[in-house]
């Protein structure tokens, strides 16, 4: 069974040299996440870089390879946070779905057309995790401050994330 199915694979289409690349990013993000940016709170709200990272596998691998690997990053992110259970493994691959669609039809996949995209994803990811916040305890309207806060600090940041696979590009 295991040989007919090693079989049926066509190791040609696979790009392992690009997969390495994008686990590398993928994972050199999440420690950045987890070990630098932890400690930097601008007015008590930390950026959070990795729906960024999750847009730019989206927009240039497309939307079936971004979703595998923002399948991954969700999973290691819940994996990471305890008040995320499975939130971020289910909000990130459609995240990323949401990027490769948009990249093929909509806007070009250039600096600005990803940093629009990576603002929408911040945005929405912000506005997830107050929800999630309001889920178990009630409304305050500090929690909106904070996520339009937590966008607008992670955008630069964002920025710098997209270099990486825009190399990788052929």
């Amino acid at each position: 069974m295991l040989k007919k199915l090693i079989g049926n694979l066509d190791l040609k289409k696979i790009d392992l040299r690009r997969l390495l690349l994008y686990l590398l990013y993928l994972f050199v993000t999440l420690v950045l996440q987890n070990m630098v940016l932890t400690h930097i709170r601008p007015a008590g709200v930390c950026p959070f870089i990795l729906p960024a990272a999750v847009v730019a596998v989206g927009m240039f691998e497309g939307s079936t390879r971004g979703v595998v690997f923002a399948l991954a990053m969700g999973l290691f992110a819940d994996m990471s946070y305890i008040e995320s259970t499975v939130g971020f493994t289910l909000l990130f691959p459609a995240l990323a779905f949401g990027a490769g669609f948009v990249a093929q039809f909509f806007i070009n996949r250039r600096f600005f057309g990803y940093m629009a995209a990576s603002a929408g994803a911040l945005l929405i990811t912000s506005l997830m995790q107050m929800l999630w916040v309001l889920l178990g305890d009630r409304w305050d309207p500090s929690m909106l401050t904070t996520a339009l806060l937590q966008t607008l600090w992670s955008l630069p940041l964002a920025a710098l994330l997209y270099f990486p696979p825009a190399r990788w590009i052929d």
